[in-house]
């Protein structure tokens, strides 16, 4: 029997009427026009708007805003002037509270579609927020370029080539945007050559910026194509004597033809080589490539709902799979008995063992490798873990990782995720050995449509 394939009822520059029922996973307002799923950037749950097709693909559409008949109350102006051609944020036209709520919802649809699971049956929680959800963020990456004369920074527009400059975003620490803007117009009146992605001429192409959000440290790495830099001491000079406050300066050659930000060697320019930060009693050295989260204020929270969904007693002896540089192990470790961790990058295995001794934690070891190999040879030396904690990338836990959870069967497994979509894909694979007794929303990005969560799963009893 032949399939009968559904064709699209719509078509390119088609304008139409659509109620926009919720959110989608990036952000945009989803609608359905005689059972066709429509996204539209910037429509707002419980909107009617008229809408008019832009693209078209299989299943599905999207659309633009062509004129709002029903506005939502929670509509509001966005406060960056580029918010809309930037594309860093996609949530800055709705009121927070809502955004908060949407966000929660983001995560219900991804369990709804993926999990297997009633939600209903589910108890997932309001989304923590932040009080000032603005200036939030300790570092920004930002590409350099000129418009017509002018030295801009800031981030490529959506699905282009067009650098739009955003050196005065409301999400970045204000440190950060005086850093940037300062650079910008040093390196302006310098004339220092500045990196043309299409004629692969010039020398700095990103600069990058970095604050300590509570020692209040700073760090500016210049990202440049080539060591030697035109005029350098005079521009390391300027920048000194425009930003006293400077703790840190560094220089990273990337020359490769390349989106990746960093290249492999780093220099050190101007004052110190590290700067420091503190996440609640627990100090790090950040150096120029290190990786540290984003927004340490809520970075806290969501490591404090780790604790309560590990619901420790002393006792416990724990596995931080996914480990990283050990940030989430070492916040548990004065409450366990013991922590092992692994990670398949080897620097921040070194990091991580440099953490615990800086901490002088004796009870947290950490390995290189996959804990496909580790948790399976540890239980046979007779460590068998409580608790499993795992926060992995978007793009979710490896198969084996989850099978071989399944063996070890740990009493409970705290998934920290950034991505719901394939947190519920998981735990729809966790489900046959594991309830899920709640999922914790965390607004690690206000005005971005990210959201992180904590789940705390519970082996079922026999």
């Amino acid at each position: 029997m032949k399939k009968i394939e559904m064709k699209s009822q719509l078509q390119i520059g088609q304008t139409f009427p659509l109620t926009i029922k919720r959110l989608g996973i990036n952000g945009e307002g989803v609608g359905y026009f005689k059972r066709q799923v429509v996204f539209v950037p910037g429509a707002i749950p419980g909107e009617e708007v008229v809408a008019e097709v832009t693209v078209l693909k299989r299943g599905y559409a999207e659309a633009k805003i062509k004129k709002i008949r029903k506005k939502s109350q929670y509509r509001i102006v966005p406060t960056c002037p580029v918010y809309e051609s930037c594309g860093g944020c996609q949530l800055q036209h709705i009121a927070y509270e809502e955004q908060l709520r949407q966000k929660r919802d983001i995560v219900i649809q991804s369990f709804e579609r993926y999990s297997g699971l009633a939600v209903d049956k589910i108890n997932f929680k309001a989304t923590i927020g932040m009080e000032n959800p603005w200036h939030y963020r300790n570092k920004s990456q930002l590409q350099v370029g000129k418009e017509r004369e002018n030295v801009i920074a800031g981030l490529y527009a959506e699905n282009s080539h067009r650098l739009i400059d955003i050196s005065n975003c409301p999400i970045q620490h204000e440190a950060i945007n005086t850093i940037t803007q300062t650079v910008k117009d040093i390196l302006q009146r310098l004339n220092i050559p500045i990196y043309n992605e299409k004629k692969r001429t010039g020398i700095v192409r990103t600069i990058v910026a970095r604050v300590g959000i509570q020692t209040g440290e700073t760090q500016l790495i210049l990202v440049t194509t080539k060591k030697d830099i035109p005029k350098q001491q005079l521009l390391i000079r300027e920048i000194k004597s425009k930003i006293p406050q400077l703790t840190s300066m560094m220089q990273n050659v990337n020359g490769e033809k390349t989106s990746v930000i960093f290249g492999k060697d780093t220099f050190h320019l101007a004052g110190e080589q590290v700067i420091q930060e503190t996440l609640g009693d627990l100090s790090f050295e950040l150096s120029a490539r290190a990786f540290f989260q984003l927004n340490p204020e809520q970075t806290v929270k969501l490591y404090d709902e780790v604790k309560k969904a590990s619901q420790l007693t002393g006792e416990e002896k724990i596995i931080d799979a996914y480990c990283g540089v050990g940030t989430i192990g070492l916040w548990l470790a004065r409450e366990v008995k013991e922590i092992r961790g692994m990670d398949v990058i080897k620097e921040s295995i070194i990091d991580a063992r440099k953490n615990a001794t800086k901490h002088s934690f004796t009870n947290a070891t950490y390995e290189v490798g996959k804990a496909e190999f580790w948790m399976p040879k540890w239980v046979k030396e007779g460590y068998q873990p409580d608790v499993v904690i795992v926060d992995p990338p978007r793009t979710g836990c490896e198969d084996s990782f989850i099978q071989t959870v399944l063996k070890v069967k740990p009493k409970r497994i705290v998934y920290v995720s950034c991505n719901p979509s394939t947190l519920a894909k998981d735990i729809a694979k966790l489900k046959r050995e594991y309830e899920v007794k709640y999922v914790q929303p965390v607004d690690m990005f206000p005005q971005t449509a990210h959201v992180e969560c904590v789940s705390q799963l519970v082996l079922k009893e026999d």
